[in-house]
């Protein structure tokens, strides 16, 4: 249908002042240029409630529209009046009898003269009018504010002009500037995400007759319609199955492929995997002589001897093994058996002063809890050295002995009992700073697909992520919590498979927080969306993981807490339901709650069967609930009344100044 655009601000139209704000003169302006009826759309429900009062309470209502007993008794008392006055609000909030069995239906009649409803709703409506108004530029989208995009506008606006009824469909350009070349007809492309049960199933049915699961997976893949191939990151490994590592998807053949090993040249002049390290004592610790921490990077695995310069020698006998070992400056505390000096520190223990007494070192008088900084020399000897050298000895760092230089008094410590980690070769000797090199795993040493597998992406795709997960074993056959994902779609499958896992989880608990599977935030409150003991057993199985479409931090993406305690209330007494309705939740909330849930309880009763009890005694709960509980769609809608069914003029009419 045509669409025109008015601005509806520039009408020269005499509106009388008793008539306030914005929106009431913006309509009451429209519906004296006979273009009413009017749709407006607005962002938030409080938002459509506010404005739908505030025309009906400002325009002159010549006409009133009687409603039926019935009709009066679905809308309750507030909206009946609104409607009286020939306006309503439409939003997901109100119960499935109002919107399909008043609302609705008058609407359609062309009994309402404005109609005011929530830009979330706007593709789920399924009446027109003759214009069409935008009272906000935003709304809320998965609990975050964002501007409407030009097809949800391109949507709005389309439902301006009755088929049959208008020749010309109206915009109505407010203050919020929106305009029709604003609106754009949004591009259709293929989803990228894989559709997991569809896939897992063909997976069984092909493991079940003796194909290859994945082979199957990959051809249904293939055979999708889609400009961009979506990929199961097996493509690699499907034409190329016979390589020295063995691995399975994509993902693990690029990450080995780039991975680098860390070998280090052992105690026999080998190169090997880096070792294990271990606290070892410095006299147990061997060093490379004259190449110490030389880095050597080559691809080339294997061994190889040390240069001839280089000699594994005890580290005590570098001084650059032990650079950064104690504190003090190095020195030599002895030799070895071959003559080759043995390293270790000397510290200042006390300064000699002009009088002949000493001045203790800070750290000689906290070792031994001397409190005076001054002692003479026979309290040095007799008192202070015994008890400096049983103290030292206790830290694994004995005195060699005290030498006097430069009116100083040095204390030489033995290193050998320090422990340091050091990685241990394989023949179990410790090597401090070892030679080292990065090379690339034997398994890619002499693999004709090397640079290939370089070249793929390391991301993991889908069918890794299913056997992390737990959904198919490493030839790609579905396992039994697998089956169970494959019988739901997105997420909730991977939730009702966790809880039936966990044997201390009772059914009698489940059955009811299946409905916070597709809660989202309305029915937490203030309280914390992601609480309950179903998203404790999907972490405590996933781990914390994010999964587009299928896990958030581990949860079900829908998931909100809070549904499970009204269903359980209305399957107790279906009386209850008023008493869970507040400003943020609506009868029609609780009413599609209660449609989601009971949608999931008849997939659950009518999914395949399995081999396991608790699969078993869940259908049969599923089974039951469901003929206890009834669909909140299943109400006798009121007929109009035959003066609801007579055309009637909109247009109002004011005396001219």
């Amino acid at each position: 249908m045509p669409l025109e655009e008015v601005d509806v601000d520039n009408l020269k139209i005499h509106i009388p002042h008793h008539i306030r704000g914005y929106w009431p003169r913006f309509v009451a302006k429209a519906l004296a240029a006979d273009l009413g009826p009017i749709l407006i759309f607005a962002p938030r429900r409080q938002e459509a409630e506010k404005l739908a009062e505030e025309i009906a309470r400002e325009l002159p209502n010549p006409q009133p529209l009687q409603l039926t007993n019935e009709q009066r008794a679905l809308v309750g008392k507030h909206l009946a009046e609104l409607l009286r006055a020939r306006v309503a609000y439409h939003h997901s909030g109100l119960s499935y009898g109002a919107r399909a069995g008043v609302i609705e239906p008058l609407a359609k009649a062309g009994q309402l003269r404005v109609v005011v409803a929530t830009m979330g709703l706007a593709a789920g409506i399924n009446f027109s009018l003759r214009s069409v108004a935008l009272a906000g530029v935003s709304y809320k989208r998965d609990g975050i504010e964002q501007p409407l995009r030009p097809d949800e506008i391109l949507q709005m606006f389309g439902r301006a002009g009755r088929r049959g009824l208008d020749d010309t469909g109206y915009i109505l350009v407010s203050r919020t500037g929106l305009r029709l070349h604003h609106a754009q007809p949004g591009h259709l492309t293929r989803s990228g995400l894989v559709d997991w049960a569809a896939l897992l199933s063909i997976m069984h049915m092909a493991a079940t007759v003796g194909r290859d699961p994945l082979a199957e997976a990959a051809r249904a893949q293939k055979r999708l319609f889609a400009t961009k191939p979506v990929l199961l990151g097996i493509e690699h490994v499907l034409k190329n199955p016979n390589t020295p590592c063995g691995l399975k998807t994509d993902a693990e053949r690029a990450r080995l492929a780039r991975k680098r090993v860390r070998q280090f040249l052992n105690s026999r002049g080998e190169w090997e995997d880096w070792g294990t390290i271990q606290e070892l004592p410095l006299k147990q610790v061997y060093v490379y002589r004259s190449v110490i921490g030389s880095p050597v990077d080559t691809d080339t695995p294997g061994s190889a001897s040390p240069n001839t310069t280089t000699q594994l020698v005890p580290a005590l006998t570098v001084p650059d093994a032990l650079e950064k070992i104690g504190s003090g400056t190095l020195c030599i505390v002895g030799y070895d058996s071959q003559g080759n000096p043995i390293y270790g520190r000397e510290v200042t223990a006390a300064e000699k002063l002009a009088d002949g007494r000493l001045s203790l070192a800070r750290w000689v008088r906290r070792l031994t809890n001397w409190r005076v900084r001054l002692a003479d020399r026979q309290i040095w000897e007799q008192t202070l050295v015994p008890l400096l050298t049983h103290r030292l000895a206790e830290q694994k760092t004995p005195v060699k002995q005290f030498v006097e230089r430069d009116h100083r008094i040095l204390a030489q410590i033995d290193l050998s009992e320090i422990k340091v980690r050091v990685p241990v070769d394989s023949y179990g000797v410790g090597i401090i700073k070892p030679i080292e090199r990065a090379v690339i795993p034997a398994a890619c040493l002499n693999c004709t697909h090397f640079q290939e597998c370089r070249q793929l992406p390391t991301t993991a795709g889908t069918i890794l992520l299913w056997r992390r997960l737990g959904l198919t074993d490493e030839h790609g056959v579905p396992t039994r919590r697998g089956l169970i994902v494959s019988f739901f779609p997105h997420g909730q499958g991977l939730a009702i498979a966790a809880a039936l896992e966990a044997e201390d989880y009772p059914l009698e608990e489940l059955i009811y927080d299946l409905a916070n599977l597709d809660a989202g935030i309305r029915f937490a409150g203030e309280e914390d969306r992601w609480n309950g003991r179903l998203v404790r057993v999907c972490r405590a199985t996933y781990g914390y993981q994010t999964i587009p479409g299928y896990l958030e931090n581990g949860a079900p993406p829908n998931y909100g807490a809070g549904a499970e305690k009204i269903v359980a209330s209305i399957h107790r007494n279906p009386d209850s339901k008023m008493d869970w309705v507040t400003e943020q939740i609506g009868v029609g909330d609780i009413d599609r709650l209660i449609i989601e849930w009971r949608s999931l309880l008849r997939q659950i009763t009518h999914a395949p069967e399995l081999d396991w009890g608790r699969w078993q005694d869940l259908k049969a709960l599923a089974r039951i609930t469901l003929h206890e509980t009834h669909s909140p769609t299943l109400t006798d809608l009121p007929e109009l009344a035959p003066h609801q069914k007579r055309r009637i003029s909109h247009r109002l009419i004011f005396k001219k100044p």
